[in-house]
C-alpha cells in the first residue's frame, strides 16, 4: 500500500495546486454555469428579434414599393439619387450653400446603418469646406445625433427624434414645413443622406440634393411653361411646390431607411445568435473539464483518507 499512497498524495498535491490556480486565474464551476444560462438567455433575446425584424421587412418593402410609386413624379424637378459605392464621392456638383439632412435611426442593435450615414455625413462636411463652401446639417434620429455632435456639432442647427418608424407623409410633411420655416429656403441645395434598400441582406448609402425651384430654369426654359399663372401667383406656387417636392423624397427617404435598418437589425441579429450558441458550445466544454477535475479531485482525496486510514 506504501507505493499507492506516495502516488495519491503526489496526485494529491497536484491537484490542490491546480485547483488553486482556478481560484485564482480561473472561472468556478458554479460561475461557468451562470455564463452559460445568461448567453442562453442572450440568444433567445437575438432569436425572437431577429424573428420580428423579418416579419416587420416585410411590411416595410411594401410601404418602400408604394413610396417609390408615389415619389416618381420628383424625377422630372430634382436629379437622381446618387448612389456611394466603396469610393466617397467629391460633392463637387454641391453649390455654394447646402443643408445636409442624414436619415438614421432611434435605436441601435442594427449594425452600421446609422455609422455609415454618420461617416457620409462627415466626409461630405470636410469636403464642401476644403472647396470653400458652406454647409449646415438637420439630423433625423437620436442615434445619428449622439455620433455626429462629437465631431460636427457646430454645424448641427436642428434635429427630429423621438420618430416612430417607419414613419409615414404626415411626419415628412411636418418636417419639411420645420426644414422650411427655420432657414431651408436661404440654401442653394438641401442634400438627402440615407441608406437605400437593395435586398434583405444588402443595402447601399445614398444622397439626393433637392434644389429651390425658380421660374426659369439655367438654360433659360420655364419651369412650368405648361401651365398658366397669374404673374402674382407663380412665385408663391413654386414655393408650395418646393415645399411638396421636399416632403415628398424625405417620405421616400423614411421608407428607404425603415427597410435597410430593418434588413441590417435582421442580419446583426442573426451573427449575434450564431455567436452565442459559439460561446454556450465553448463555455460548455469549459464547464465539462472543470467538473471532470473537480470530479477527479474528490476520487483523490476519498483514496488518500483510505490510504492514511489503512496506514
Amino acid at each position: 500500500m506504501a507505493p499507492l499512497r506516495i502516488i495519491s498524495q503526489r496526485a494529491a498535491s497536484r491537484l490542490v495546486a491546480i485547483s488553486s490556480q482556478q481560484v485564482r486565474g480561473m472561472a468556478t464551476e458554479k460561475q461557468i454555469f451562470n455564463q452559460i444560462q445568461s448567453t442562453k438567455n442572450i440568444k433567445k433575446i437575438t432569436s425572437s428579434m431577429k424573428m420580428v425584424s423579418a416579419a416587420k421587412l416585410k411590411g416595410d418593402e411594401n410601404r418602400l414599393k408604394q413610396a417609390q410609386a408615389f415619389n416618381a413624379w420628383t424625377s422630372a424637378l430634382s436629379s437622381e439619387p446618387v448612389v456611394i459605392d466603396e469610393d466617397m464621392p467629391t460633392f463637387e456638383e454641391l453649390p455654394q450653400k447646402t443643408l445636409i439632412v442624414p436619415f438614421t435611426s432611434e435605436r441601435g442593435l442594427c449594425g452600421g446603418v446609422n455609422s455609415f450615414i454618420s461617416r457620409t455625413t462627415r466626409d461630405a462636411v470636410k469636403k464642401l469646406q476644403a472647396q470653400g463652401k458652406d454647409c449646415d446639417i438637420v439630423v433625423v434620429g437620436e442615434k445619428g445625433r449622439s455620433q455626429m455632435r462629437r465631431t460636427v456639432g457646430d454645424l448641427i442647427k436642428r434635429s427630429a427624434t423621438d420618430i416612430v418608424p417607419p414613419g409615414n407623409f404626415a411626419l415628412a410633411s411636418g418636417l419639411a414645413s420645420e426644414i422650411l420655416a427655420a432657414g431651408g429656403k436661404d440654401y442653394d441645395a438641401i442634400m438627402i443622406v440615407y441608406n437605400t434598400f437593395v435586398n434583405a441582406a444588402v443595402y447601399k448609402q445614398a444622397y439626393k440634393v433637392v434644389t429651390p425651384l425658380k421660374a426659369e430654369t439655367p438654360e433659360g426654359d420655364d419651369v412650368l411653361g405648361g401651365y398658366e399663372f397669374e404673374p402674382s401667383e407663380k412665385t408663391e406656387g413654386l414655393e408650395d411646390l418646393y415645399e411638396y417636392l421636399l416632403a415628398s423624397q424625405l417620405f421616400h427617404s423614411f421608407m428607404d431607411g425603415a427597410c435597410s435598418e430593418q434588413s441590417s437589425r435582421m442580419t446583426a441579429m442573426e451573427n449575434a445568435s450564431k455567436n452565442a450558441g459559439e460561446m454556450i458550445d465553448s463555455l460548455t466544454l469549459q464547464y465539462n473539464r472543470a467538473r471532470q477535475a473537480r470530479i477527479t479531485t474528490e476520487l483523490i482525496e476519498i483514496i488518500s483518507g483510505a490510504s492514511a486510514i489503512e496506514g
